[in-house]
């Protein structure tokens, strides 16, 4: 049962127009902040308050818990806003703003541990399945360093990716996310990249913690969208599968970044006469194409991604599973958006002059940015390709993160 903080937190969810029009708000105050950001390696404290306040943080969060509930589109609109303005921005808040979805996966317990209190407590993640884990009574014993925690300096509690071992021998190992708070792990500086500066995506180290069972989430579940926490909350959002949210989380903010870079290539266009050859850069048509060419694939990329959470909304909302082979599709295509999208800025940036490389550019963040974030796993359509065409031929998947 929520706890009277959380009854008195409840509110009327603000519409999806709402929400897209504060964060396009907040697009001039993310770039003035832009410096400050990169120079601390993190997400300014002040930034992190209009998030709160804005109420970001709670459009995927359940209603029981004075979240919103709402349909990840509201979601993905603002994270495309907030990297338009800063994609550092977006990016933290692309990760850390949808873990309250697969919080609501998790047992009642751990959600009860998470928000009972206060329930706007964030939530920070490292997925890469390096810990080490032993079976106890009741749960498991995890230790380990985890990389790439975005945002985790702003958070209570981090979820961390294991294989645990099989309960009987000869089995697979499980895959689960287990749920730690804060007095349980350190986080070590050591975010020092050239793109993505402000995310903050720190190292967690973990020293033999126990964790108990209704603190870890199954992978299997996930998949299977037979997870704990959907007797609780028992709407149709959280009948998705956790993981087509997921590479969601860490492509769409590539979207904003490039519009913004967009504006960026037509603001130096405008106004820019080459020292050199004397002609106007308007009047280039090759960069006057470059810049058509990423304007239009844009609109196509968030044509095609918006049309495939609305087809698997529709299908959550009359309760029927949405197929396998879409299933590979729509990740496929989620994660080939932030290459797509580096590459159009890419294509850009050296028909746009000497003046372009200066870290003063207008574009030059958007450009690093883009390029940092291709390295994420599930940002990389070479992992994804070969289930969609084994689809095809009529195979099984062979990768379970779908």
């Amino acid at each position: 049962m929520a706890s009277a903080s959380v009854l008195r937190a409840r509110v009327a969810s603000p519409s999806r127009e709402e929400l897209v029009a504060r964060a396009r708000a907040m697009i001039p105050v993310l770039k003035a902040r832009a410096d400050i950001t990169e120079a601390g390696r993190r997400i300014p404290d002040e930034t992190i308050a209009d998030l709160h306040e804005a109420g970001f943080f709670r459009i995927l969060q359940p209603r029981r818990w004075g979240g919103y509930e709402m349909d990840p589109q509201a979601f993905f609109d603002v994270q495309m806003a907030l990297a338009e303005g800063c994609m550092s921005t977006g990016w933290m808040f692309g990760v850390v703003g949808g873990h309250p979805y697969e919080l609501a996966l998790f047992a009642d317990a751990a959600q009860q541990e998470v928000w009972g209190e206060d329930s706007a407590t964030l939530v920070s993640s490292s997925y890469q399945p390096v810990g080490r884990v032993e079976r106890a009574e009741g749960g498991f014993y995890l230790s380990g360093r985890w990389g790439f925690s975005s945002g985790c300096e702003h958070c209570q509690w981090v979820l961390l990716g294991a294989l645990a071992p099989p309960e009987t021998e000869g089995r697979a190992p499980d895959m689960r996310t287990f749920l730690v708070p804060r007095r349980d792990y350190t986080i070590e500086d050591t975010w020092h990249t050239f793109g993505l500066k402000g995310t903050g995506s720190q190292d967690i180290v973990v020293e033999r913690v126990f964790v108990p069972e209704h603190r870890t989430h199954r992978a299997v579940d996930g998949f299977l969208c037979q997870n704990p926490g959907q007797a609780a909350n028992d709407g149709p959002l959280y009948t998705l599968p956790w993981a087509q949210v997921f590479v969601r989380l860490v492509s769409t903010a590539s979207i904003g970044a490039a519009r913004g870079a967009v504006q960026a290539a037509v603001e130096i266009a405008r106004a820019r006469v080459s020292t050199n050859t004397g002609k106007a850069s308007k009047s280039d048509p090759v960069l006057l194409n470059a810049i058509a060419t990423a304007y239009a694939a844009l609109d196509e990329m968030q044509t095609v991604l918006d049309r495939n959470f609305d087809d698997m909304m529709r299908l959550a909302c009359i309760g029927e599973p949405i197929p396998m082979e879409k299933r590979s599709l729509y990740r496929f295509q989620s994660a080939s958006v932030v290459r797509r999208c580096a590459a159009l800025v890419d294509d850009m940036m050296p028909l746009l002059g000497g003046r372009a490389i200066y870290l003063s550019s207008p574009i030059v963040r958007y450009w690093l940015d883009l390029n940092a974030a291709r390295a994420h796993v599930a940002n990389d359509p070479n992992n994804f390709g070969p289930d969609l065409a084994q689809g095809l031929m009529g195979e099984p998947p062979t990768f379970m993160f779908l």
